[in-house]
């Protein structure tokens, strides 16, 4: 038997509330200059603190970067703007949420 969400109504199954929360989250990625010319990738605006965590793990691997995750927001070294957006987009955030 399927269990049902006591808020919502739904099957637990097709109604997951960390999706929705991906699709409301309003993404800013910047690129800033800091000393010494070094070029810093900003990506600030998720929420969720253990997924911001694991998201910058994952980009520092992937793009094969430096960087740290610190004050809510996610610090790579180098400049990985479009890199970044298209990273963010196949995680399932929405491309209209993402500015930058």
């Amino acid at each position: 038997m399927q269990e049902i969400d006591k808020i919502s109504g739904l099957p637990k199954e097709l109604f997951d509330i960390n999706n929705i929360a991906k699709e409301q989250q309003k993404i800013k990625i910047i690129i800033i200059r800091r000393k010494f010319s070094k070029i810093i990738t900003i990506v600030s605006g998720i929420d969720d603190k253990k997924t911001l965590e694991e998201i910058g793990r994952e980009m520092k691997q992937k793009f094969a970067c430096g960087g740290t995750v610190r004050d809510g927001m996610i610090e790579l070294q180098g400049k990985h703007k479009d890199r970044a957006r298209e990273f963010l987009i196949k995680k399932g955030y929405k491309p209209e949420m993402i500015t930058g």
